[in-house]
C-alpha cells in the first residue's frame, strides 16, 4: 500500500517507533498499517476528531490510534505539520477495548503500562461515556445479531451530536470486497487469531443499522491507494 505524500515522516516515525520494544512483527505491522491505510491520514487531515476530548476506540488492536494521536500532538507542536491539514486533535483521554490479550499486552509494552486499554469483549464491556467513538474494521467480526445492540450502546455512551467513526467493507462491491476479505483473513491468521467468521453488509445496510441506532451518517470512501472496497461512515448521534 502507498504512503500518502504529505504525511510527515516525523509523524509516521513517532507513531511507529514505540512498537520496536514490542517485537519486530508489532513494529512492522504498525508502521505498514499507519503508512498505508488511508483512514489514519484522513482522521488527522480532515480534523475528524477535532474538539472531541474523550475518544473511545472499540476493537483497538495494539493501540495504533492511540499511538497515532499521541504522535500527532508532538508533530504539531514541533511545527512538522502539513499546512493543508486541520489542527492536531488534542484528546484529553483515549480509551481502548480489545478482545485479544496479545494485542493488549503489545499495546502496553509499546505505549506504557498505564495506557488506557482494557482487555474485554465489546459485546459485554461497559463503554462509559465519550465524545467520540471509533470502530475500525471490527463490526463484521461480531455476530449479526450483536451488531445493532453494540451500536445502540455506543449511542448511549455519546451525548447528542456525539461522533461515531465506523470503517466497514462494502459487501455490495463485488471483487474488491472479496479481495479485502481474503487479505483480512490472511492477516488474522498471521496474527494468531485463527479463522474468524465474518458477518458483512453493504454500506447501505450498515447505514440502516446506524439509523436504527439513532445516528445520522454520511459516507466517505476509504479505499484510496488500496485494492479494497472500504468506506468510513461518519455518524452523528441524534
Amino acid at each position: 500500500m502507498r504512503s500518502a505524500p504529505d504525511v510527515p515522516a516525523a509523524l509516521l516515525d513517532g507513531a511507529s517507533r514505540p512498537y520496536r520494544c514490542a517485537g519486530k512483527f508489532a513494529y512492522h505491522f504498525a508502521r505498514g498499517k499507519l503508512r498505508g491505510d488511508p483512514v489514519y491520514e484522513a482522521i488527522l487531515s480532515r480534523g475528524l476528531l477535532q474538539g472531541r476530548s474523550r475518544v473511545l476506540d472499540l476493537g483497538c488492536g495494539q493501540g495504533l490510534l492511540t499511538a497515532w494521536l499521541r504522535a500527532a500532538e508532538h508533530c504539531f507542536a514541533a511545527g512538522a505539520w502539513p499546512a493543508s491539514w486541520a489542527g492536531a486533535p488534542r484528546a484529553v483521554s483515549i480509551r481502548g477495548i480489545e478482545l485479544m490479550a496479545h494485542d493488549v499486552e503489545c499495546a502496553r509494552r509499546a505505549l506504557g503500562p498505564d495506557v488506557d486499554i482494557v482487555h474485554a469483549d465489546i459485546c459485554q464491556a461497559a463503554f462509559g461515556s465519550a465524545d467520540a467513538v471509533v470502530i475500525l474494521d471490527v463490526l463484521h467480526y461480531l455476530r449479526a445479531a450483536s451488531q445493532l445492540p453494540v451500536l445502540q450502546r455506543v449511542r448511549a455512551a455519546l451525548p447528542d451530536d456525539g461522533l461515531l467513526l465506523v470503517r466497514v467493507g462494502d459487501a455490495a462491491a463485488g471483487l474488491r470486497f472479496r479481495y479485502g476479505q481474503c487479505i483480512d483473513r490472511t492477516m488474522m491468521l498471521a496474527r494468531g487469531r485463527g479463522w474468524a467468521a465474518m458477518h458483512c453488509r453493504s454500506v447501505e445496510q450498515w447505514r440502516q443499522l446506524l439509523t436504527d441506532s439513532n445516528f445520522d451518517s454520511r459516507v466517505l470512501p476509504m479505499s484510496q491507494g488500496t485494492p479494497f472496497a472500504n468506506a468510513l461512515l461518519i455518524a452523528r448521534a441524534r
